[in-house]
Formats: C-alpha cells, sequence, structure tokens
C-alpha cells in the first residue's frame, strides 16, 4: 500500500479581482514506504504549492470539481480540522527547507529540541533523541552553537536533525540544498540517502537541480499545475 496517496488536487490562489492563479489543476501522485523522491519542474509549476499540500500546510480546492483525496499511511485526512493537521504535522512529519528555519535566539541543541516539544515529546527523551540525531549529523560537537556561528551547510544538517528528531515517517524538502555550493550539496544528499536507506524514512524532494533529482528513485515531472511524468532515476 502507498504511504501516500492522493487525487484531484487543484488550487488556485486569488490574488485579486479577475486575478486568479490556478497553481495546481487536477494532480495525482503516490509515494510508496522508504522511496526517495524528487519533485521538479520550471518556476511556477506547482511543485511547491504540491508539496504544501501534500505536507499538510495548506488545504486543496474542495469545490469546483472532482473531490479531491489524500491519504497518509491509508488515514484520509483531506478534510481534517487545522488543529488535527498540526497535530499530525508535528508528530508523523518532518521538514527541511532552503533557508533552514533556524531560530537565531536557540542553539543548534535547542532548535532541534524544539521540534520534539511541538510533538509532545519534550523532556528526558526529547533531549535524548536531541543528542542522538545531532551525532547521526555530525553535529554533536557543535550542539551549544547558535546559528549564527555554523556554516551553511552545518545550518543545513541541523534542519534535517530537527525534521528528523521525531522520526517522522515522511519527509518533507522544499530545495534543502538550494544555498548549498556542489560539496555540500553532495553531503546532504548522503545524508538524507542514509535516513531513507537506514530508517526506511520516506523523502519528498521538491527541486530544481539535476543532481538532486539524479540521486532520487525517482522523479516527479511538473508543468503548468500537472504532472507530466513519474520516472525511475538513472542513478537511483
Amino acid at each position: 500500500m502507498a504511504l501516500l496517496e492522493a487525487q484531484n488536487l487543484r488550487k488556485t490562489f486569488h490574488l485579486g479581482r479577475d486575478n486568479d492563479i490556478r497553481a495546481l489543476r487536477g494532480v495525482d501522485v503516490s509515494v510508496e514506504p522508504g522511496e526517495m523522491v524528487a519533485i521538479m519542474g520550471p518556476s511556477g509549476s506547482g511543485k511547491s504549492t504540491l508539496m504544501h499540500i501534500l505536507g499538510l500546510l495548506q488545504q486543496p480546492d474542495l469545490d469546483a470539481g472532482p473531490a479531491p483525496r489524500l491519504e497518509i499511511g491509508g488515514r484520509d485526512i483531506t478534510r481534517l480540522s487545522d488543529s488535527a493537521r498540526t497535530r499530525i504535522r508535528a508528530r508523523d512529519l518532518g521538514f527541511v527547507f532552503q533557508s533552514y528555519n533556524l531560530v537565531p535566539t536557540l542553539t543548534a541543541a535547542e532548535n532541534v529540541s524544539l521540534a520534539a516539544d511541538y510533538a509532545g515529546n519534550g523532556g528526558t527523551n526529547g533531549h535524548a533523541a536531541t543528542r542522538e540525531v545531532l551525532e547521526l549529523v555530525g553535529l554533536a560537537d557543535r550542539a551549544d552553537h547558535r546559528p549564527s556561528a555554523l556554516s551553511g551547510g552545518e545550518q543545513q544538517r541541523v534542519a534535517i536533525a530537527r525534521a528528523l528528531v521525531n522520526q517522522p515517517q515522511l519527509v518533507f524538502g522544499d530545495e534543502p540544498t538550494g544555498n548549498l555550493d556542489s560539496a555540500m550539496t553532495n553531503d546532504v544528499l548522503q545524508l538524507l540517502r542514509r535516513f531513507n536507506r537506514e530508517r526506511r524514512q520516506t523523502f519528498v524532494i521538491v527541486t530544481h537541480d539535476p543532481d538532486v533529482g539524479a540521486a532520487c528513485d525517482r522523479i516527479i515531472r511538473m508543468r503548468d499545475g500537472l504532472v507530466l511524468s513519474s520516472q525511475f532515476a538513472l542513478a537511483a
């Protein structure tokens, strides 16, 4: 059974009178457990909007067309309340963004622990999980440093640790290597692949970078709010 299954996803942004942008025009997508999938396409193709809907950051349009369906782990979450979606995001999903999104006044360990707290995994267990995941991403010796004292690659590894501290079944990345040079990009990809293979965590990554796409198992290509193709990556 697919870990993530979506059908008829549509999203229209109303920017003003007679100014609507149809970001998604009816998208079907499926992701199997343990896959590492890239979503690729030109700017404006709808790939980030798709990720935001799959990751429960936005709702699909629920009217004016075939009923959408979104399931994670066999559970229909299409019409859940905002509070229920927030609980699922905190406990079952992880997110890695291009801009890291670290709290500048907190240390690396405190940034990671914050995600554990949000998921209800604070206290002794949360601190232990934070130490473990920082060790796994190679930052145990930088745990007490704030983001300003870390390189871009180190900040992204903190962001990855934060996304993985609760051992989510599904992790989303929105251009997670977009601010990194080629060497750091390779390090981050190896790290994501390690968690994918060793922990069987599933990754869905939005990217412009063909090297990132080639490092994944499968590439979903989009244009104009539609999925054009879904093909296995040659290097997978």
